[in-house]
């Protein structure tokens, strides 16, 4: 195995991911299949999120308009967590999610918000400023 690849993992996890509570799509995925949990992994963080084409605020700008305009709460909490871990704003966040309401519909920008709003409390960055 390429233990770049694998440092790689490891580290652009870490970036997102340290101190999100709950349980991770890694964790979910490995209880069924550890050999292709590990495969996604080193996939999706060791090559896709790793990526330097674009700085990680924006992929994860990227992602939460995604996750919000297709109404997946779950994945969504989650990459609100690393958006703020990699130094997205609670203010940039809330935008990005306001401006999907022309694709998606007020309905999945309110339930975005209150994902953001509750991400937020428990970080204790409720009210933003």
């Amino acid at each position: 195995m390429d233990k770049d690849i694998v440092a790689k993992t490891r580290q652009t996890a870490a970036l997102y991911f340290d101190g999100v509570g709950g349980e991770r799509p890694f964790d979910l995925w490995r209880a069924f299949d550890k050999g292709l949990a590990k495969d996604l992994s080193l996939f999706i963080t060791g090559n896709l999120y790793s990526r330097k084409r674009i700085p990680h605020m924006t992929r994860q700008l990227v992602t939460i308009a995604v996750l919000t305009a297709l109404s997946r709460p779950v994945e969504l909490k989650l990459h609100i967590h690393a958006g703020l871990n990699v130094g997205c704003t609670p203010q940039e966040i809330a935008e990005v999610i306001f401006q999907t309401f022309t694709y998606g519909g007020i309905p999945t920008v309110n339930a975005a918000l209150k994902i953001l709003r509750e991400v937020l409390t428990e970080k204790d960055m409720w009210p933003p400023e």
